[in-house]
């Protein structure tokens, strides 16, 4: 759905209807997590590991040590990757805007390797600071030679740049692992993008970040759906778009810098959700960011549960299944693009 078009309204009642169906089948999704696994666990016990816990019971320890902060990290993950990417489109007037395409998760990603061969750092809770900070200067340079290039920010020359930032800090990164065995063990894992080795202990460090990036992204929906219709036609409304692009950067820094600390660079999720959203709901983002944030959780906990039963007793990172989802809807998105 083009980023120009008109508004297409839909019914208040539908859309608050459609939300509280979208929580009920995330709970159910979320409800599934828990009990699926290289061990089946039925689901009575899952419901009596969360709410009568036993702590003689391997299954509950199981649940309440492993399963339930995966989930809950799959949850929060998947939302935030999903709002920042509408964020994302939504400021540029790009669709093909992502955290991983325009270098934002990348950045965030090289920021925590550098430190872990610098400084050794290797606490998921330590990644935080330097996943935010690499992802804020990351969109800052970005942003800089989008605006350099011939007609300044425009979506092609944003996406240019984005992708050159990608593939700078990607070699690096692999360089830097190639070079230093020890900081290769210690981040091989979480860098493929894996919800495993989590704890509530973490969740709980990492989510002001989420909430505060959720927050702010809300708070700005009615102005990112002005903005996407246009700059121009922003500025004639009276909208100082410098403060919202400001305020959004602000806002997808913290979610995605968030995400990235604690699950690794997972991709596609802030690509494709909007795009779904936007043909569910409109192109109003009072109503696209929480459904994003819905749907964002849906599909990442489910790509956990395919990557942890599609080899089982083995478990593949969920970094490594989005791209088996994101890659044919990407082709399909530059394919219907070169053809406008």
């Amino acid at each position: 759905m083009s980023q120009q078009s008109l508004p297409v309204r839909r019914s208040p009642s539908l859309l608050l209807a459609g939300l509280a169906i979208g929580l009920l089948v995330l709970l159910l999704c979320l409800f599934a997590s828990i009990g699926l696994g290289a061990a089946d666990i039925t689901p009575p016990e899952v419901w009596n590991a969360l709410f009568a816990f036993d702590e003689s019971s391997t299954n509950h320890l199981i649940i309440r040590t492993v399963r339930l902060p995966r989930s809950l990290i799959a949850v929060l993950v998947g939302g935030a990757m999903a709002i920042a990417g509408a964020i994302m489109q939504g400021l540029t007037s790009n669709p093909l805007a992502s955290p991983g395409i325009l270098g934002v998760s990348t950045g965030s990603a090289f920021a925590v390797v550098l430190s872990t061969f610098i400084f050794g750092a290797s606490s998921l809770s330590i990644y935080a600071w330097f996943a935010l900070a690499g992802g804020a200067v990351t969109a800052g340079l970005v942003y800089l030679f989008a605006a350099l290039g011939p007609g300044g920010v425009t979506p092609l020359n944003l996406t240019l740049a984005g992708t050159v930032f990608s593939t700078l800090l990607a070699t690096l990164t692999s360089g830097i692992l190639l070079l230093n065995q020890q900081t290769l063990e210690q981040v091989r894992f979480w860098l493929a993008g894996s919800l495993a080795g989590g704890d509530l202990a973490l969740v709980q460090q990492v989510i002001p970040y989420l909430i505060i990036g959720f927050l702010l992204a809300l708070v700005l929906g009615r102005h990112v759906t002005t903005l996407s219709l246009g700059e121009s036609v922003a500025k004639g409304l009276g909208q100082n778009t410098t403060w919202v692009k400001g305020l959004g950067a602000i806002s997808v820094v913290l979610l995605v810098g968030g995400s990235v600390s604690i699950a690794g660079p997972v991709g596609f999720i802030g690509l494709i959700v909007p795009h779904f959203v936007r043909f569910l709901v409109g192109v109003d983002y009072r109503w696209i960011l929480p459904y994003a944030a819905i749907v964002g959780a849906m599909l990442l906990l489910v790509a956990d549960i395919f990557a942890r039963l599609i080899m089982r007793p083995l478990e593949l990172p969920v970094g490594l299944v989005m791209p088996l989802l994101g890659a044919p809807f990407f082709i399909y998105l530059i394919r219907t693009r070169i053809r406008r």
